[in-house]
């Protein structure tokens, strides 16, 4: 008796593409959108020989609409300025950096000063400040210096950010969080 052949098959996919193309497109009515003139709506054959004759692509834009919606252009064309516009946009988008400060309860005025210049820079680069207060061993009898410490901190950068969080005792922490203001 012979075995069953258990060898798979490797079947290729075909490239699942953002918008559907040319013959692609299945159905019988499209409307076709041109640069400077009126929708019209039309058959996908006559649609496609159109997009033959100027030597480009028929895109199907907006597949969902009813008919659905289509543009005759260079579809390689497209697809790089569609690109082109998403890099625009994510470098447009500014991302938020959340920057620590930490603080002990008995921290001098040096000390405070010299952190209260980084938060000024943190907050001056559009950077959001967590400002806190850690809390050793038995200085957690000193509650009341850390929330002090924070208010000052707080009052002292009034000009460049607003308070998010009011200082919160979580665990061991005491936490306060400052975004920058707007320009």
């Amino acid at each position: 008796m012979r075995r069953p052949n258990n060898r798979r098959k490797f079947v290729k996919r075909e490239e699942t593409a953002k918008h559907r193309i040319n013959d692609k497109i299945y159905a019988r009515q499209i409307r076709l959108v041109r640069e400077g003139k009126e929708p019209i709506i039309m058959a996908t054959t006559e649609a496609l020989k159109q997009a033959e004759e100027a030597g480009l692509d028929l895109v199907e834009i907006s597949p969902k609409a009813d008919p659905p919606v289509c543009k005759i252009l260079d579809y390689r064309k497209f697809l790089y300025n569609q690109k082109k516009k998403e890099k625009e946009l994510k470098a447009k988008q500014s991302k938020v950096v959340l920057k620590e400060i930490r603080f002990g309860p008995n921290t001098d005025d040096h000390d405070f000063n010299f952190k209260l210049a980084h938060a000024k820079k943190f907050l001056e680069e559009g950077n959001k400040v967590k400002a806190y207060v850690f809390f050793r061993g038995r200085t957690i009898v000193f509650k009341d210096r850390g929330e002090i410490l924070l208010l000052r901190l707080a009052q002292e950068l009034e000009d460049y950010g607003i308070i998010e969080q009011m200082p919160k005792l979580e665990g061991k922490r005491m936490i306060m969080m400052i975004n920058p203001k707007k320009k």
